[in-house]
């Protein structure tokens, strides 16, 4: 996992933090500047001033025009980050002054631009892929190309959360009956761990997502893999695992595409066994940790909307988890 505090090289992290760095500097000039009038001012020697310019100059002027620069500046980095279209000539005029906004390369021309829908949900990220006529879904994991911006578009159904990789850009709230924009974007691959910001009920806490940047190659197999439906059973064990899974009505609440699994209140589990984590970070992602989740969610996240499974006895959980696990 990559350090959180350390902005990704081409991620709007590095916008951001040429911005604060700006400011820190900024605010430090001009810290020292008051302080070295007000010094000189204790210990030389009296003298009339001119009041009016030093009114006009100091208490008008001056921090009109750092305002009015700064405001640009941030404006020119918000309209940047929050979607495709920042562009025009706050965006010229950040690239002018900025290496980090001419890292982004934003198209809005790119036929094959890669657009996805983050909700959030009590607790967990349920992730929408839309690239040209494609479609998949996938849960509290991202997938970026190296080097490629990907536009998010962020949305609630309960209550108000917050979607925040500290590493790759800024937070962005994600409010009932809203649609923000977020644009992400990493040159180097790695792994980037996010959170929810915004305290959103009990398991707020356990809301995590994890965000893989790979190779352009790397993205298009996983895509390629990620629009094809379930594999069938490789075995009778997988097979009556399957099996299972069907009986215990789980498909009632999650879908597994290539079978009779529709459900659409969970996760869609077509290729739960790809992802690093389940329950939204809580557990590391093998047969053993999705064994323990069906049978004892509700311990590891109460009030979860997944009760516990009561029904399986002990070969029909192996088999269940040993199914998922092999969803990949």
């Amino acid at each position: 996992m990559e350090p959180t505090w350390r902005p990704a090289a081409g991620s709007s992290a590095s916008l951001i933090h040429e911005l604060s760095l700006t400011m820190y500097v900024g605010c430090t000039v001009i810290f020292l500047l008051v302080m070295a009038l007000l010094l000189y001012a204790v210990f030389s020697r009296p003298r009339p001033v001119r009041a009016r310019l030093w009114l006009a100059v100091g208490g008008l002027a001056f921090p009109v025009t750092v305002l009015v620069a700064l405001l640009g500046y941030s404006v020119a980095v918000g309209n940047t980050l929050n979607n495709f279209q920042g562009q025009g000539v706050l965006r010229f005029l950040l690239d002018c002054v900025s290496d980090a906004s001419r890292a982004l390369g934003l198209s809005t021309t790119d036929a094959a631009a890669i657009r996805v829908e983050v909700k959030a949900r009590q607790w967990w990220w349920e992730v929408r892929y839309r690239i040209g006529a494609e479609e998949f879904e996938l849960a509290n994991e991202l997938r970026l190309p190296a080097g490629r911006a990907v536009e998010l578009e962020l949305v609630t159904e309960d209550v108000i959360h917050s979607f925040w990789v500290p590493s790759l850009a800024g937070k962005v709230d994600m409010i009932p009956g809203h649609r923000n924009r977020l644009v992400l974007k990493a040159d180097e691959p790695g792994v980037h761990g996010g959170v929810c910001a915004e305290y959103c009920g009990g398991q707020h806490a356990l809301m995590g997502l994890v965000v893989v940047v790979e190779t352009e190659d790397g993205f298009q197999r996983w895509r390629e893999r990620q629009a094809r439906d379930a594999a069938a059973p490789g075995d009778d064990f997988l097979a009556q695992g399957r099996s299972a899974f069907m009986r215990g009505g789980c498909g009632d609440c999650h879908a597994v595409r290539g079978t009779e699994a529709r459900g659409d209140l969970g996760p869609d589990l077509t290729h739960v066994g790809s992802r690093h984590s389940l329950a939204a970070g809580v557990l590391t992602n093998h047969v053993g940790t999705m064994a323990g989740w069906i049978a004892g969610g509700q311990a590891l996240k109460p009030g979860n909307a997944m009760p516990d499974a009561r029904d399986y006895d002990g070969q029909e959980l192996r088999a269940v988890a040993a199914w998922l696990e092999s969803l990949r």
